[in-house]
């Protein structure tokens, strides 16, 4: 599925770049993996994403 898909690494990955988020966009929707599992891809599409992203923002999926 990752084949010829451009991933994007979050700007807070570690240094060595092992525990981040990736996403990718495409023309339908937002795709998001883990680098250390990028066999699984999940994807939303744009509205939905923007709301998980203000979600995270806020802090409402910390603890």
């Amino acid at each position: 599925m990752s084949t010829g898909i451009k991933w994007q690494k979050s700007s807070f990955s570690g240094a060595g770049g092992e525990q981040c988020v990736e996403i990718a966009a495409q023309a339908d929707a937002i795709l998001i993996r883990e680098s250390d599992a990028p066999d699984v891809t999940a994807r939303a599409n744009r509205v939905g994403f923007a709301a998980f992203l203000a979600g995270v923002k806020t802090g409402r999926f910390g603890s």
